[in-house]
Formats: structure tokens, sequence, C-alpha cells
């Protein structure tokens, strides 16, 4: 099959977009075949963000990707604009560590510090004498998402003794587990695990008044606004971004370091938007505390209220 110029363009352009780019059926959300499912499930493993591609919505490009990959299967995985493969070469990968390499993901073995609650070592013990003999798992994702499951020792993980119970990780878990710890708290359901991780990405929050002594000092930072397109022309921070598709990229491209505030009318939205940065990786998360609404009253009385 020929490639026209247009289709190719357009892969160009997606492929240079971002570091790690994902040609998939379905999305990172919503795998509808079970090799885009395995590949994101390696990817969450490893980083907190990178772009999905849904070649089901779009015919022509998931016909040109394979011309254009010279690969005639779907997922396709690009890093740093080269191809890396589909399903089969990335498990291979993944297993041999070459993909960490390629990601720029760091390994660190080192046995972490875990507690566990009195509680929490008495569920666990008790699972443990249903679990048939299977190994007892913690896996925390790149985006500090943590879980238990039983199953078999995978090649290269470590084994923590923590209170009587064997914990199974691989090294870029335990890496993300030190001083981690699981308790046993209520819930609608009844009785579940809680794992309070201290290295899990926070958001802060941030006074109007601190925001603007940071700003007169002329401190780096970026301030994005996640109102409605109406809400942002009817009063608004000039400094202020609106956060939209382009703003979004723009911000899952900055340094992880990059100081970013998120304010909205009072500060609900704001919050959940910091968080969901702060689950992509970013390290120096604020939410705006009262919104705009609190920059209008203590700040700027020009701002209109509503």
């Amino acid at each position: 099959m020929t490639l026209d110029e247009a289709t190719k363009n357009r892969i160009e352009s997606i492929v240079a977009s971002d570091r790690t780019v994902l040609f998939m059926k379905g999305s990172r959300e919503n795998p509808q075949c079970g090799f885009s499912a395995t590949v994101v499930g390696i990817l969450d493993r490893l980083i907190p963000s990178y772009t999905t591609v849904n070649v089901l919505a779009d015919p022509a490009l998931r016909d040109g990707v394979k011309t254009f990959s010279s690969w005639p299967t779907i997922p396709q995985l690009y890093v740093a604009g080269e191809f890396v493969g589909g399903c089969d070469i990335i498990q291979e990968s993944f297993a041999s560590g070459e993909l960490q390499q390629a990601l720029g993901v760091a390994s660190p073995e080192v046995a972490p510090e875990i507690t566990l609650t009195e509680a929490a070592a008495a569920a666990l013990r008790n699972l443990e004498s249903q679990a048939a003999g299977r190994d007892l798992h913690l896996q925390i994702d790149a985006r500090f998402q943590s879980g238990l499951y039983f199953g078999p020792t995978e090649p290269g993980e470590l084994r923590v003794e923590t209170s009587g119970i064997t914990l199974c990780m691989d090294p870029l878990t335990a890496g993300r587990a030190d001083g981690l710890r699981l308790d046993v708290e209520e819930s609608a359901e009844g009785p579940a695990f809680r794992i309070d991780n201290p290295n899990a990405p926070q958001v802060r929050p941030m006074s109007v008044q601190e925001l603007k002594a940071k700003l007169a000092a002329g401190e780096a930072l970026e301030l994005f606004d996640v109102r409605t397109p109406e809400e942002h022309a009817r009063a608004r921070i000039d400094v202020a971004r609106f956060h939209d598709v382009e703003a979004a990229r723009y911000i899952e491209a900055l340094d992880r370091d990059t100081p970013l505030v998120f304010q909205c009318h009072h500060g609900g939205r704001s919050q959940q938007a910091a968080e969901h940065y702060a689950a992509l990786g970013f390290r120096n998360v604020w939410n705006l505390e009262g919104g705009i609404d609190a920059w209008s009253r203590e700040i700027d009385p020009s701002v209109p209220r509503y």
C-alpha cells in the first residue's frame, strides 16, 4: 500500500508530538483489544503520561501507520520518534529492561521500608491461607496507583519481609514504596485495605495572597484557569492561561518540576485538575484556595464576581 503525503505528514506530526506515542485500538482508559490493553498495562507501570492514538476512530490512520512503520499489526509504540514495535516486542523489551532504558526509567533495586498495622497483617495472613501457595504482590504504577494481588513470582522481583508477611514487587514498585503504610479501614462494602504512600505526588494549597506575592516577585510558575470559556471571558486573572486542549498538551510537555497553579471559581474544579497533573508526575502542584472569587474579594476588586 502506498502512503499518501498528507497521511504521512500527519503521522510524522503525531509521532513528534510527544516522547512516547502509542497507536492502539481504543484509549488508555478503555483499550479495545487485548494486545493494546497489554501494552497500556506495561506503559502505565513505567511512565505517568504518554500519548495514545485510537486508530479505530480513523481507518486511514489505522492503515497508514502500518505502511509508515512497515509493521502489519496494532498496537505500535514510538519512543523519541523511533519505532519500538508491537505487543510481543514490547513485552520482550520490558522483560529484558530494554524498554525501561529507552524510556529513561531507573530501576533501583533497594528494599523499601514498609509498615503493616496489626489489622493489615492479620487480614493478609488470613488471605494467604486461602491463596493456595501463591505469592502476595504489591504493585505501584507510575501514577502511584497501588494494588495487592496473589500470583506467581515474576523474574527480577524483590521479596520484602515485614510483620511476618512477604511482599513481592518489581524494582520500580520498590523504588516508589519506601515509607508506605498499609492498614485496614471500614468501607461501604466492609473492611478494605488502605495504602498510604508518602511518595505519591501531593497537591498543595496556595492562598491568593501567596499567588500575588509570587507573581510580584517574578517567580517562575504556570497559572491555568480550568473554568468554562464563558467564565474565563467574564472574569479572569490576567496572567492565567485558559486550560484547553492546547494548554493540556503544553503542560504535558513541561519538565515535571515546573511549578503549576490551577484556578477555578471557588477551588473545587481546580483541585481535581491539580490532582490529575500530580498523578502524571508533576511534583510542584498547587490549587488556588477560593479561586477567582477570593482573588476578586482580597486582591483585585476590579475583577467581576459572579
